[in-house]
């Protein structure tokens, strides 16, 4: 699918790292963008930089979802992509000091990783089904979950984490199949250590070790390579229930 001036995409999480790097790619390639984030002040920040609309949205929630798309809807002509960037990585180990990890914790980092993330891919959708056929292939729109390389190789204290990325793995091809005879297509993508605002946060000597772990190029990622992934997601209709890693070869040590 071409992106053009046409195509609206909703882009959660997009206030800021990986998120806001495919909401600033998406808007200059012509793109109608929302911004959906619970921060506000990065959000609208963003959003007005790249001429685009914000949202504060809960994912978990799915009143707030249905709210926002709606208020999207009535200043757009349909939704034709979805990316999915909005989640948490907390770390705690399964005992820790003799105690059990917080049940709480675990709930909640699933909730926004993956249920939130299904949250606004099951709700799009059921707007996407309503677009006409964008091709002869009779497609109507595209979403792109985010996973982690953690699914596969989560390190000690990613319990939480790594289980709500492997959700998102496993949930990609039967959505995909759920989803194929109504011209829909999901893929996610499944990033390495890339400079978000995260790892930004550590000292440089830090980042720089991190990096040298990457295999090739021995770096982290930039956020503006994965929304480039987005997009050839995007523009190439074969790319379907499909998980791409973009981690530089790097396969994660235990810590």
């Amino acid at each position: 699918m071409e992106i053009n001036e046409k195509i609206s995409a909703i882009v959660t999480g997009g206030a800021s790292g990986l998120g806001e790097a495919t909401a600033r790619m998406l808007s200059s390639a012509g793109a109608n963008v929302a911004i959906f984030d619970l921060d506000e002040n990065k959000g609208l920040a963003v959003s007005e930089k790249i001429n685009s609309d914000f949202y504060k949205v809960d994912v978990t929630d799915t009143n707030s979802v249905n709210q926002a798309v709606s208020s999207f809807l009535k200043q757009n002509e349909g939704i034709q992509i979805v990316v999915n960037c909005a989640g948490i990585g907390p770390a705690a180990k399964t005992v820790s000091r003799g105690e059990p990890h917080s049940s709480e914790l675990f709930a909640k980092v699933i909730n926004i990783n993956l249920i939130g993330s299904f949250n606004v891919a099951s709700i799009c959708a059921a707007e996407m089904v309503k677009n006409r056929e964008y091709s002869e292939d009779g497609f109507r729109g595209v979403i792109v979950n985010t996973a982690s390389v953690a699914a596969y190789d989560g390190q000690i204290g990613q319990v939480a984490y790594s289980a709500s990325k492997g959700g998102i793995v496993g949930m990609t091809l039967p959505m995909a199949r759920d989803l194929s005879d109504k011209g829909i297509r999901v893929c996610s993508i499944a990033p390495g250590l890339f400079l978000t605002p995260l790892l930004e946060s550590l000292p440089e000597e830090v980042q720089e070790s991190l990096g040298k772990q990457v295999p090739f190029p021995s770096r982290l990622g930039k956020p503006t390579e994965f929304a480039k992934l987005v997009v050839q997601i995007i523009e190439n209709d074969m790319l379907n229930g499909e998980v791409i890693r973009l981690d530089g070869a790097i396969r994660m040590a235990p810590r």
